[in-house]
């Protein structure tokens, strides 16, 4: 635990050195000589840093008395002050000692310096001042987005530096990027106002975090590492000497964190503290960045799809529970895991760089020590993974150690490719099979199959209504539950003093979901005896204000329908649904039947009408690989990380929640099955979901700056009593279909696959044409739209493409057109050369396609 804390220590003092920089650009001054500090630390920033720090520490855990190892405290000789936390922090621009050294080191690797470059970029104090071309000063500057730097088939990207980060705390709406006209001021004074407001929310925010957390560093540092996140994602890291500003200070600064925390530990274990050590560290040479002192050890969890949607269940009761359920328990087992290597390698949770969709990255030391942690966890998550899913699901690991020099952005491109090919290689080892792993487990079914699985064994009897159950199932039932009415989640070492935590040990951990209201102050001793590890707050972000509420965040998607106030509760729109329903009236989450129904209309006559079914939605990024391989010019560890977490956040974080509140909540009633990282998996009302595709499409053009960074979208419709495996095999072969599409950036439905662009005109001008001739003749006739129908099936066979596949009376299409508009009945026939020119037009140019907004005006009239 000594270690941990030590290494929470490093990792604190590294993640602020540029506080400076958040503080200096609010136009506040510091509290001392700021020339004097200039002098001290090189820097201006850097002197701010030392300056503020004071007023963090009154919010942090003890750095000045006690046990503050490595650094120096006021217990220290007064040789050694120096060495104190502040002075490790603010002194990366100028350092003297082995600790000042390992952080500045950190910063440059962090930044993909080569050395004559940060030489030219730290020889001036007084350049932070200059303008740049392209830039304005580091007041009215705000953070471009990576996105619009991304070069597509070695193509040079078009319209650079157009947009930027409106300079706000993390919430949903934060994350788009806005024209740069809009979002940079035109003043030092209403720049430093905008730094200012954030500024005093930061420390607002560093106050709710509970006090009896701040005796336990790595909890503690978990909740700051949010806090800082919230307030610092939009802020430039860089503003000077030309230095385009595209990494935010958050991403910077957790690299930094990560990096020299590990730099520390190896110089640690490897007792490289002395002279020699630290003369290595102040060559301008730099004759030890080759050495690889760093172990980059990747996660992933593979069966992820499988485990999800398990099918041969002997009941449907609690299936959307369960769906729920599973999904959010992958995401806790990938938590769970990297957590428990954190806790082996004894690193902070800010040595965590990546943590998205079942994948993390954890920035280790390269030592004998944590090669034997990774093997020992590797052994824990395959045990765990065999015992409790028989193999479903696994946990890759991959670890390849990296130099300093790896980290340059000449040769960082490499190490990109070596850890995918270490992490593919994790991927076909699963289980150590061909090693000493048990390959046939001998299991007993005393009770039978478990009645919501179906393959797994149960290990308690079936009880009244309830069947034979195993204690996997049981957790995801009781997640499916806790995710309506609770909104933290306790990770313990033990749960004892608890009724109901989850049944299962995760990793070797137990989990526990609160209220919020039963959080605050209860568990004190708890966190000051350890025993407390992580509080992590999960409830649904503000669309304004901050997503921090003194607790770690973690980005999982939660937005599960409910019935409100706004809902006809149970009303005949359900009809017979209602009884089939598995709904439970005191938490009353809406099942996917009901969901079904919420496309119906209610009509004059009193009739619902309207389709009962679903839609389901599976989705990625194109060539995400490519992107992050070869799609920026100059990548760093920092960039690399920061367009990491920007991807997932579009999906993460804004997608639940435009689920429950975008468009006034017009999409309220989608199940976010999973989202995150680069793909998501939807299941939603019919024809609300389809649109809700249509708004996703066009807001990731939006979050990207561009259009031609794109996703592809398999979409199946269905009943919903269609088990959610085959809705998942469906909607994967639908998404395969769509990456056929020349170029992707596609969308696959009923069998037509078409680009975004002629999406959008089909399911938007050409339905609406569509549907306001419908509305002008009352209505046509279910036959009439079913004879759309045939005659998009002729005018696709009847491209001029299609030579060997044609048929003559496929050219007829347009005549038997004329002649069903002229043949409409008599109080109808005005619309007739309207419609045929309409319909004539949009099967010319759409062929086949066209059966996309016809199919949606069909389904609308079943009664």
């Amino acid at each position: 635990m000594t270690l941990l804390q030590s290494s929470c220590r490093v990792a604190f003092a590294a993640l602020l050195h540029d506080l400076g920089k958040f503080h200096e650009r609010t136009g506040q001054p510091v509290s001392g000589n700021l020339d004097a500090l200039t002098t001290l630390y090189n820097y201006s920033h850097a002197a701010h840093t030392a300056d503020q720090w004071d007023v963090i520490e009154q919010l942090a855990p003890d750095v000045l008395r006690g046990d503050v190892s490595p650094f120096s405290g006021r217990a220290s000789a007064a040789a050694d002050i120096t060495d104190s936390m502040a002075n490790a922090a603010a002194a990366h621009h100028k350092p003297d000692t082995l600790l000042q050294w390992i952080i500045a080191t950190a910063d440059r690797a962090a930044s993909g310096f080569e050395r004559n470059k940060f030489d030219e970029y730290n020889k001036d104090p007084d350049a932070e001042k200059e303008l740049t071309p392209t830039h304005k000063n580091r007041f009215q500057a705000r953070m471009v987005t990576l996105f619009e730097q991304i070069k597509l088939n070695n193509q040079p990207p078009k319209n650079k530096f157009e947009h930027v980060y409106p300079l706000q705390a993390l919430n949903p709406q934060a994350v788009f990027p806005a024209a740069r006209s809009v979002a940079e001021p035109d003043s030092d004074q209403a720049a430093k106002a905008e730094y200012a407001s954030l500024w005093q929310q930061f420390l607002q925010a560093l106050a709710t975090i509970p006090k009896s957390h701040r005796k336990n560093w790595p909890l503690w540092l978990d909740h700051f590492d949010s806090a800082w996140l919230t307030f610092t994602q939009a802020i430039p890291s860089a503003t000077n000497r030309g230095v385009v500003p595209d990494v935010s200070l958050y991403d910077h600064s957790k690299a930094v964190a990560a990096l020299a925390t590990a730099l520390w530990r190896w110089h640690e274990a490897t007792s490289n503290t002395g002279a020699d050590a630290l003369a290595k560290l102040k060559d301008p040479e730099r004759p030890d960045w080759n050495e690889p002192k760093l172990l980059l050890v990747q996660g992933d969890f593979f069966g992820i799809q499988q485990f999800i949607f398990a099918e041969g269940a002997q009941t449907q009761k609690h299936a959307h529970k369960l769906l729920r359920g599973r999904s959010f328990q992958v995401a806790l087992l990938a938590e769970m895991a990297a957590l428990r290597l954190l806790n082996a390698l004894q690193l902070p949770s800010t040595s965590q760089i990546i943590n998205a969709a079942g994948k993390f990255l954890i920035v280790a030391p390269n030592t004998p020590d944590a090669q034997k942690a990774i093997e020992i966890c590797r052994q824990q998550f395959n045990q765990w993974c065999l015992e409790h899913t028989y193999g479903e699901i696994s946990v890759g690991l991959a670890a390849t150690p990296a130099s300093c020099n790896d980290l340059i952005s000449k040769q960082f491109k490499t190490l990109t490719q070596r850890l995918f090919t270490e992490l593919d290689i994790a991927k076909h080892r699963r289980f150590n099979l061909c090693g000493d792993t048990v390959s046939v487990r001998e299991t007993r079914f005393s009770h039978g199959p478990c009645g919501y699985h179906g393959r797994y064994p149960a290990d308690r009897a079936a009880e009244g209504e309830m069947p034979a159950s195993c204690a996997l199932s049981r957790d995801q039932i009781a997640i499916g539950e806790a995710l309506t009415r609770k909104a933290r989640l306790l990770v313990l070492n033990t749960a004892d003093c608890f009724k109901k935590p989850l049944d299962l040990d995760y990793f070797g951990y137990r989990l526990v979901f609160v209220d919020e209201a039963d959080i605050s102050g209860h568990y004190s001793k708890l966190a000051e005896q350890g025993e407390l590890v992580r509080t992590w707050d999960f409830d649904q972000p503000e669309a304004n204000g901050h997503c921090f509420h003194g607790y770690a965040r973690r980005f999982v998607n939660s937005h599960v329908p409910m019935f409100d106030g706004s809902d006809q509760f149970l009303s005949e729109k359900y009809g017979r649904w209602e009884e089939e329903a598995d709904f439970d009236r005191k938490y009353p989450i809406k099942t996917l039947h009901h969901i079904a129904c919420e496309n119906r209309r209610l009509k004059e006559n009193g009739k619902w009408t309207g389709e009962i079914a679903l839609v389901t939605l599976k989705g990625d990024i194109d060539n995400l690989g490519t992107l992050f391989q070869s799609g920026l010019e100059e990548p760093t560890f920092a960039r690399w990380a920061s367009l990491s977490r920007q991807v997932n956040a579009f999906f993460a974080l804004w997608l639940p929640w435009f689920c429950a509140h975008g468009e006034n909540e017009r999409f309220r009633n989608t199940y976010t099955v999973f989202a995150g990282g680069d793909d998501f998996f939807l299941i939603g009302p019919w024809e609300s979901t389809l649109e809700l595709a249509s708004a996703m499409r066009r807001e990731f053009a939006r979050y990207v700056a561009r259009d031609d960074i794109s996703f592809s979208l398999g979409a199946v419709m269905t009943q919903p009593k269609v088990p959610a495996r085959h809705l998942a095999t469906a909607a994967e072969a639908g998404l395969a279909a769509a990456k056929q599409h020349p170029g992707k950036n596609a969308v696959n439905l009923w069998g037509s696959t078409v680009g975004w662009c002629e999406w959008h005109e089909l399911m938007g001008n050409r339905r609406n044409a569509l549907e306001r001739l419908i509305d002008e003749a009352n209505g046509l006739s279910t036959g009439f739209i079913y004879n759309l129908l045939r005659l998009a099936d002729q005018a696709e066979r009847d491209r001029p493409e299609n030579n060997n596949h044609r048929r003559p009376e496929d050219a007829l299409w347009r005549s038997r057109l004329a002649y069903r508009c002229a043949r409409l009945p008599k109080q109808q026939q005005s619309i007739g050369p309207a419609l045929a020119a309409e319909c004539g037009a949009a099967l010319k140019q759409h062929r086949g396609a066209y059966r996309l907004p016809v199919s949606v005006l069909l389904y609308r009239q079943r009664q």
